[in-house]
């Protein structure tokens, strides 16, 4: 393991471990929680790294041990040749888990990142105690890359701004070639076969403003999985993560505590409805 003590803002620092033929980078949380505590880990999006989930990682690491890594292709970790497919990267994702001593996290995707963690809970079910996916690509019925480019243009002005500032800093350090690449591997994936065969708790948060994940999608999500929920967090965008944060940090909480550990023989909880919930003034 490399360590590169650098210092991020508030309770994490950055490391570097290897990982087979990567090197995966990760923000982690200086003062991990107790072990009566799940970890969680924190999936970034197609174009942007981990640096925007700083935001929801600082509030959640108030209370849990939190890690939010680079998937190979992304970031500070290392760049394949060509990039990796959605199982690839799930497989990575859990390689890393037994290098660094995760255990059973919480997982906490948006956007592409939802595939890579809907991948991993599908197929490495004993792996994930929970999953909270915020804003899940593709809905099926706009599996077409001028569609999603619409969508994402109608959602850029819905952000904050200081988002706009960290998705050029990671498209830039990605490439134009490397998002393409990426793109392609978003389309290929179908995420609608993988959510029934996902046993962990699952909860589907979409902002209401989001014009990337439509509530017919989102609400369509839930219902595929064997235990999954929806909420929406009203006035908000697909970013989640960067644009509410204080808000997503509240659900996953709730979410997280209405679960009982695994060894509990947790109730099975009914899918629910889309239901919006209040947003605050959120500092990003």
């Amino acid at each position: 393991m490399l360590n590169t003590n650098k210092k991020e803002p508030e309770r994490f620092s950055s490391r570097i471990d290897a990982v087979g033929e990567f090197r995966i980078h990760a923000r982690v949380s200086a003062r991990p929680a107790g072990p009566e505590r799940p970890p969680v880990v924190l999936l970034h999006g197609l174009v942007v790294s981990s640096r925007y989930m700083l935001p929801l990682a600082q509030r959640l690491a108030a209370r849990y041990s939190v890690s939010v890594p680079d998937l190979p292709g992304w970031g500070k970790s290392s760049k394949p040749h060509q990039a990796l497919s959605v199982p690839e990267l799930a497989d990575a994702l859990v390689r890393w888990f037994d290098a660094v001593g995760v255990q059973r996290p919480v997982l906490v995707a948006n956007s592409f990142g939802c595939q890579v963690a809907a991948d991993l809970a599908a197929r490495y079910p004993d792996r994930v105690a929970l999953l909270v996916l915020l804003g899940p690509t593709v809905d099926p019925q706009e599996r077409n890359f001028w569609r999603i480019a619409g969508r994402w243009l109608l959602d850029v002005p819905l952000e904050p701004p200081s988002l706009v500032f960290i998705i050029a800093r990671d498209l830039w350090d990605m490439g134009l070639r490397g998002l393409v690449a990426c793109i392609r591997v978003m389309l290929a994936d179908r995420i609608e076969q993988k959510l029934p065969r996902i046993s962990a708790p699952t909860l589907v948060v979409r902002g209401q403003r989001d014009p990337t994940v439509t509530a017919r999608w989102a609400a369509s999500a839930a219902r595929l999985l064997p235990s999954g929920r929806s909420v929406a967090i009203a006035g908000a965008a697909h970013s989640v993560n960067y644009n509410s944060p204080a808000t997503v940090t509240r659900i996953v909480e709730a979410f997280m505590q209405a679960w009982q550990p695994p060894q509990d023989a947790p109730g099975q909880d009914a899918p629910g409805q889309d239901a919006p919930v209040p947003a605050r003034a959120d500092a990003s």
